[in-house]
């Protein structure tokens, strides 16, 4: 029988985009017929860069192009902005797998879900490029989930708060809106594609939600102040409205956290926001 993390491991790892999503699928359905063990002869690693291919170009968030839908080439840089996103998103969920030991099997299960999931949202926005003449890695695109994924790799906990529950929470909020101009735009295809992506990231947060809650209670915290502290470190005068209340309901947010968040996001109106 294989171990669960070194099986994860080489899904972070792999480079080539198609490899990835072929060792996730394979990693998905094996763990659903039982035959990994939650063992590891190995320590988690630190992994300052995951397994990607050499396109597309990392550059500062002030250098990725404007995604503007207002023409063919401003939808196609958004879209590409998107799945870069969903490639990011099977690292982290492999990197939640990998790296955090000794935690319920309902855990494992949970992110080796989220993996495949995030796998097809990145095939299905890869698609979507392809019809427009385009290809992930055609646009330089910016790392800023991932480098949220190494300074939280110390605690599954702040892990939970940080990734799923602000940076990823973003597209609970903005999404909507982007399904609307399309809507308007005429355009059903990349339209079809946002929703599929909404209706399962609202039950990614959700995951988060759980085990945030989940360790919080472990270790005898008060959720709501704890995620208060630790916006507060990690995202100086950075949060930013608007929110998207139902949709963040239910992925696991209290009216009481919505109700920080909007004061938050009020005081730092001019301080930028969390955009992936």
């Amino acid at each position: 029988m294989e171990f669960l993390f070194d099986v994860a491991e080489n899904c972070l790892m792999a480079c080539a985009a198609e490899e990835k999503l072929r060792l996730t699928a394979q990693t998905a359905q094996a763990w659903q017929n039982g035959l990994l063990a939650l063992t590891s002869q190995r320590e988690p690693a630190p992994i300052l860069e995951p397994g990607r291919p050499d396109k597309p170009i990392l550059v500062a968030p002030s250098d990725v192009p404007k995604r503007r839908l207002g023409s063919k080439a401003g939808l196609i840089a958004l879209i590409h902005a998107i799945t870069h996103i969903e490639f990011n998103a099977i690292n982290l969920a492999w990197d939640a797998v990998y790296r955090f030991r000794n935690l319920p099997q309902q855990f494992y299960a949970d992110w080796i879900k989220v993996a495949a999931e995030e796998a097809y949202h990145f095939q299905l926005l890869r698609q979507r490029l392809n019809e427009l003449g385009s290809d992930y890695g055609d646009f330089p695109a910016h790392n800023g989930l991932w480098d949220m994924a190494v300074r939280t790799a110390f605690d599954p906990l702040v892990r939970m708060a940080l990734v799923p529950r602000v940076l990823e929470a973003r597209g609970l909020d903005v999404t909507p809106g982007m399904i609307e101009r399309l809507r308007q735009a005429g355009d059903e295809k990349t339209m079809a594609v946002l929703e599929i992506i909404l209706r399962d990231e609202i039950g990614h947060v959700s995951i988060g939600s759980h085990w945030f809650q989940y360790l919080c209670r472990q270790r005898g915290l008060d959720s709501g102040q704890t995620f208060q502290e630790l916006i507060e470190q990690y995202f100086p005068a950075q949060i930013c409205g608007p929110f998207h209340y139902e949709a963040r309901q239910q992925a696991g947010f209290s009216t009481a956290e919505l109700k920080v968040l909007e004061q938050m996001g009020t005081s730092k109106a001019h301080g930028g926001n969390t955009t992936p």
